[in-house]
């Protein structure tokens, strides 16, 4: 059985662990040295480490409260330190001034597993067709065409001839610089960087 105890040492030892990034990131300059919390550090080294992140996974890996994470989200953007933006039911946070439209725009959909599958697989393999993407993906081809239109709406992606990464190389770099925090199907992407970087659709 896991005790009261133990939970909180987990969580302080998490907040911790993302603190230490917050208090090494160019925006420590900003955060307020007199709280007493790790939790503003840890929340500005978690969206760090993990742009485009939303808020219900931010708040549940850090082990935070809802109104103790809104709480501190509210004054590291008051504070210049992080942004958000709205996208769909999702609000999602970046370092402030960090990341172009374009990149926040990409980010978000990276963090959505069926998005970045198909990115991921048009990067590697840009012939690939829409049933490939099913079967590679595992789900439907009208799956496969409701997240195409998306991410064209988006400016991700051209359906003008088949499918093609509008950006590859912004979205490829998103992906290798921050492929810790999307996992194991990004982590192979580093050894291809080199080759996959002259990808000229």
């Amino acid at each position: 059985m896991t005790r009261k105890g133990d939970v909180d040492e987990d969580k302080r030892a998490t907040l911790r662990r993302f603190a230490a990034l917050g208090a090494a990131s160019p925006f420590a300059r900003f955060a307020d040295s007199g709280s007493e919390s790790d939790a503003p550090n840890a929340i500005a080294g978690y969206v760090s480490a993990h742009p485009g992140t939303h808020f219900s996974k931010l708040r549940d890996d850090l082990k935070l409260g809802t109104g103790e994470a809104q709480h501190h989200l509210h004054r590291l953007e008051n504070e210049g330190i992080i942004a958000s933006q709205k996208d769909g039911d999702y609000r999602r946070y970046f370092p402030a001034g960090q990341f172009s439209e374009f990149e926040q725009v990409a980010l978000g959909y990276l963090r959505r597993s069926t998005a970045r599958g198909m990115l991921v697989t048009l990067l590697r393999r840009p012939d690939v067709t829409a049933s490939e993407l099913a079967s590679e993906l595992d789900v439907s081809r009208p799956t496969v065409s409701n997240y195409a239109a998306d991410l064209e709406s988006a400016g991700l992606l051209s359906r003008e001839d088949g499918y093609a990464v509008t950006e590859p190389e912004t979205v490829l770099t998103l992906l290798i610089r921050y492929a810790d925090s999307f996992g194991d199907d990004v982590a192979a992407l580093a050894g291809e960087a080199d080759s996959l970087l002259r990808y000229d659709p």
